[in-house]
Parts: structure tokens; C-alpha cells; sequence
């Protein structure tokens, strides 16, 4: 299945992860995250996908970034609109160096709203659904899963917020819902640090051999698993 492995931030660590072959690592390019990236980023093989974390910044700076750090995919984490998102899709056709995908991250809550995500249903890639809490991300702790149930779309969606170890067993269960069809990876972070940014290789690898072991129930011709 596919891993995001988000957060990333000291090169020598990102390049002994590159090894585990994740599908995407994220890096924040948010300035009030512990996990802010200024950094440079080691060459990785073709097939390991960078994603660009963004917190409101303007279209400007998100294309600036995405060409400078040769981007493949521009993940929304803030308050962004539907307008914002054809703006910056008007300015990546004139200014980008190559094409990339937008995710648009929600973040769910007791009463999160479905209807939030249909205005964005036709102009972005995928959804993303992390753990509302005091942070834009990287709050370290999960959300009720069963609220996906209500999920109207047939979008591929990353599931995110405090997924470690401890939760490979309700991934399990997880991938048993009908909705889990439309899963198209695993973003992992807080539970895997050593100290914000610095990612635990050993704790990782672990990880990534039970979900390949233990998650074989997900739909691959519809998630791309």
C-alpha cells in the first residue's frame, strides 16, 4: 500500500528513509511548524513523490516553492478556498516548471461536515483527513475513522492525524469498511520522531513491513494500493 511519511526536515535523515522506498515524503514549508523545511533536499529515486505542505500562503510563494524544490504534489493544509485553488492552477500554467497534483486537507472533527468537500470535489487531486486539533497538523492523535463512513465521494483520500504502530490493528479493521476502497495511502509523522523532523529509521521500517503484511483486504483497482 502506499506510505506518506510527512515532516521531513534533516537531509542525512531523509536520505537513509529514501531507502525504505515511501511513496511520498512531505515537507512543511510553514514557518510557525517545528517541522519547517529550508533545507536542502538529498536526490531521491524517481519513484518517491516530495509534497509540499502550505498553510494559507499565497499562490506565489507555493509556485516559487514548487519549482525551486522540484515539487510533486502542493498539499493544502489551511483555510484555502475553491477560488484560491483555480488561482493557483491559472498561475501554475504560466509559472510552473512541470505538472503536479493538489491535495486539500480537512481536518475532522466530532462534527465535521461532509459537504464541505464538494465544492473541491472537480479541482483538486485528493483529500486528505487529518485530526482537527490546535495545529494545522501533526497533533499526534487519531480521529474516529467510522466518520469516513459518510464520505460521499469516490475521490481517492490519504488518511492521516497520530497514525504509529499502535494503530496498525485498527487499520486492519479499517480497511474492512466499504469506504476503505477509496484510501489511497497512509501519512504518518508525530509517532515516528525521534524530536520534530527527525524520523525513527528503525521504527519506520517496522511500520512499513506490517501495513505491506497485515493490510491486504484495501481494493487495489479502485484505491491504487
Amino acid at each position: 500500500m502506499k506510505l506518506k511519511i510527512c515532516g521531513m526536515k534533516f537531509p542525512e535523515n531523509i536520505e537513509a528513509l529514501s531507502k525504505l522506498q515511501a511513496d511520498y515524503l512531505g515537507f512543511i514549508f510553514y514557518k510557525k511548524s517545528a517541522r519547517y523545511f529550508d533545507g536542502i533536499i538529498p536526490t531521491l529515486a524517481n519513484s518517491i513523490k516530495k509534497v509540499g505542505v502550505f498553510v494559507d500562503s499565497s499562490p506565489t510563494e507555493i509556485i516559487t516553492i514548487l519549482n525551486n524544490y522540484n515539487l510533486d504534489v502542493i498539499q493544502l493544509h489551511g483555510n484555502e478556498s475553491r477560488e484560491f485553488v483555480s488561482e493557483l492552477k491559472g498561475m501554475a500554467t504560466l509559472y510552473a516548471a512541470k505538472d503536479f497534483e493538489v491535495w486539500k486537507v480537512f481536518s475532522v472533527g466530532q462534527d465535521f461536515d461532509f459537504s464541505e468537500i464538494k465544492s473541491f470535489e472537480k479541482i483538486v487531486d485528493k483529500f486528505l483527513f487529518d485530526t482537527k486539533g490546535k495545529e494545522p497538523g501533526g497533533n499526534g492523535f487519531t480521529f474516529n475513522w467510522n466518520a469516513l463512513k459518510e464520505y460521499p465521494s469516490t475521490k481517492p483520500f490519504i488518511l492521516s492525524g497520530g497514525i504509529g504502530l499502535d494503530e496498525v490493528e485498527n487499520l486492519t479493521e479499517f480497511s474492512k469498511l466499504e469506504i476503505a476502497q477509496f484510501c489511497h495511502a497512509i501519512d504518518v509523522n508525530s509517532k515516528f520522531e525521534i524530536e520534530p523532523g527527525l524520523k525513527d529509521i528503525a521504527l519506520l521500517k517496522e511500520f512499513k513491513k506490517k501495513i505491506n503484511t497485515d493490510l491486504t483486504s484495501f481494493n487495489p483497482k479502485v484505491s491504487g494500493l
